[in-house]
C-alpha cells in the first residue's frame, strides 16, 4: 500500500447488539443474539432459529424521518443505515449539509440481497394489476446499491459511492477495497460496510439444502457449534458492520482516534476446480489467499498474533484450520490464537465479514481475546493440528499486534485482510 490507512470508526448492528457498547459487552460475555422465530415454525422450517437484529420501533427515529420510514420494508437497508450513521459518529464525523459534495470521501458498502421482502411486496402489488399502489421507495429498498446509495445521499459523500457482493466474504472484500482506494490517493475518507436481510425468504433457501441445524429450536444460544464434535450446521443471521476509513495522514490531521491500521490483504477464487464448487473451497486458493495477503501487509507469518476465522460450524471448520496451519507453516502450541463469532451471532451471511472485522478490532481496543462459544467439545481433527489452548474458551485478557481476519464465501471466493493494533 503507498500510504497507510486506518480505521478511525465502527458501528454495527448485530444480533447481539444494537449499538458499539451493547455488542462489546455481549462478545465480552458470550452473549447469544440467536433466538427462537415464531415465523420460521409457522412456515415449517426444519432450523426455527436465526441471528436477528432486535431493533426496536423507537430505535429507527435516530435514524430515519417519518417520510423515510413511510413504507420501508427492507431490513438490509435499515441495519445498513444504523451501522453506517454509528460509524461515521463514532469517528467524529459530521454529515454535509452543504451545496458541494465532500469529493474526498466515499463509501463501499456491499449487500448479498436487498429488499426482498420489499420484492415480494411489489410482485403482489403487480399481480393484483395495483402497480401504483409500489410507492416511490420500491426501487431503492431492491436495487442491490440502494444501500451505499441512501447513505450517500445522508453523508453528502463525492468520491466513489458503490456496493460490492461476493456472498459471504462480501465485508471483508469491501473493507479492502475502500483500503485501496485510500492508499492509492483516490479517497482520504471510505465508509466500508456490508448488510444482509433477515427473513424467511433469505433463509429458505438454506433450509432447503438441509445445511442449518434443526435440533436445537428449543436451546438457540447453544445451536451455533464452530470447532465443535457436535457441530450440525451454520445458524442463518442478519444484521450490517461498518468501519470509517482514512489516510494516517487525515486523521492525525483532525485528532481521530484510531483503532487500528489496515496493513493489506487480498481476494481471490479458487475457479471451482479441483476440490472447489460453488458451495465448498479450493483449499490452494484458500492457502494463497492467506499468504498474499501476509505478503502485502509486509509481515512474516509468525507475526500474527490471532485469527478470526470464518468457522461456520460445519464441516469444512477442520478443513479451514488446516489451511490455516498450512498456509502459515504453524501448528501445536506454536499456532496463532483463533476464534469465531458465529457461536453467538450465527452467519450473517454477507454482513459476516464487516460485523467480524468490528468485532475483531475491537478486541484491540479492549486488550482481549473474545471467547469461542459452543465448541467445549472441540473436533478431533482441529485438535490433532493445533494446541487446544490456542482456541480460547474464556475471554482472555491479551493484546495481541496484528490480526488477520478471513471470510470464504459460496462461489469458491475468498478474502483476507491483515490489521495491526497503533501506535503514534
Amino acid at each position: 500500500m503507498d500510504r497507510r490507512v486506518v480505521v478511525t470508526g465502527l458501528g454495527v448492528c448485530a444480533p447481539n447488539g444494537i449499538c458499539l457498547k451493547e455488542f462489546t459487552q455481549a462478545l465480552l460475555e458470550g452473549r447469544s443474539g440467536i433466538r427462537f422465530q415464531p415465523e420460521l415454525r409457522d412456515l415449517h422450517f426444519s432450523c426455527q432459529i436465526a441471528g436477528k437484529p432486535w431493533v426496536k420501533e423507537n430505535m429507527l427515529n435516530n435514524y430515519f424521518t417519518p417520510l423515510q420510514l413511510r413504507g420501508l420494508n427492507a431490513s438490509g437497508l435499515v441495519y445498513g443505515v444504523m451501522a453506517g450513521m454509528d460509524a461515521w459518529k463514532d469517528a467524529g464525523l459530521a454529515s454535509n449539509t452543504g451545496e458541494v459534495p465532500s469529493w474526498e470521501r466515499g463509501i463501499i458498502f456491499g449487500t448479498g440481497l436487498l429488499g426482498v421482502d420489499k420484492f415480494r411486496e411489489a410482485i403482489l402489488h403487480i399481480d393484483n394489476k395495483n402497480v401504483r399502489r409500489l410507492g416511490s421507495t420500491s426501487v431503492i429498498q431492491t436495487m442491490a446499491s440502494g444501500i451505499s446509495a441512501y447513505l450517500g445521499g445522508l453523508l453528502g459523500t463525492g468520491n466513489q459511492v458503490t456496493t460490492n457482493s461476493s456472498a459471504c466474504t462480501t465485508g471483508t472484500e469491501g473493507i479492502l477495497m475502500a483500503a485501496e482506494r485510500i492508499a492509492m490517493g483516490k479517497a482520504e475518507v471510505m465508509l466500508a460496510g456490508s448488510c444482509s436481510d433477515s427473513g424467511p425468504y433469505i433463509w429458505g433457501g438454506f433450509d432447503a439444502m438441509r445445511i442449518l441445524p434443526s435440533g436445537h429450536n428449543d436451546t438457540p444460544a447453544t445451536a451455533s457449534r464452530p470447532m465443535s464434535a457436535s457441530a450440525s450446521g451454520f445458524v442463518p443471521g442478519s444484521g450490517a458492520g461498518a468501519l470509517v476509513l482514512e489516510s494516517l495522514e487525515h486523521a492525525q490531521k483532525r485528532g481521530a482516534k484510531i483503532y487500528a491500521e489496515v496493513l493489506g490483504g487480498a481476494v481471490n477464487s479458487g475457479g471451482q476446480v479441483g476440490e472447489g464448487s460453488m458451495t465448498a473451497p479450493n483449499s490452494s486458493a484458500v492457502r494463497r489467499c492467506i499468504q498474499e495477503a501476509v505478503r502485502s501487509a509486509g509481515i512474516a507469518a509468525e507475526d500474527v498474533d490471532a485469527i478470526n476465522g470464518h468457522l461456520t460450524a460445519t464441516t469444512k471448520d477442520a478443513l479451514e484450520i488446516a489451511n490455516w496451519s498450512a498456509a502459515l507453516g504453524r501448528a501445536g502450541a506454536d499456532f496463532p490464537y483463533i476464534n469465531s463469532f458465529k457461536g453467538t451471532m450465527g452467519h450473517c451471511l454477507a454482513a459476516a465479514g464487516s460485523l467480524e472485522s468490528v468485532a475483531t478490532l475491537l478486541q484491540l481496543e479492549e486488550g482481549v481475546l473474545f471467547k469461542n462459544v459452543n465448541c467445549e467439545d472441540l473436533h478431533p481433527e482441529i485438535t490433532d493440528i493445533i494446541a487446544a489452548h490456542r482456541i480460547p474458551q474464556n475471554t482472555l485478557p491479551f493484546r495481541p499486534n496484528i490480526i488477520a481476519k478471513a471470510s470464504f464465501g459460496f462461489g469458491d471466493v475468498n478474502a483476507c485482510l491483515i490489521f495491526k493494533g497503533y501506535k503514534a
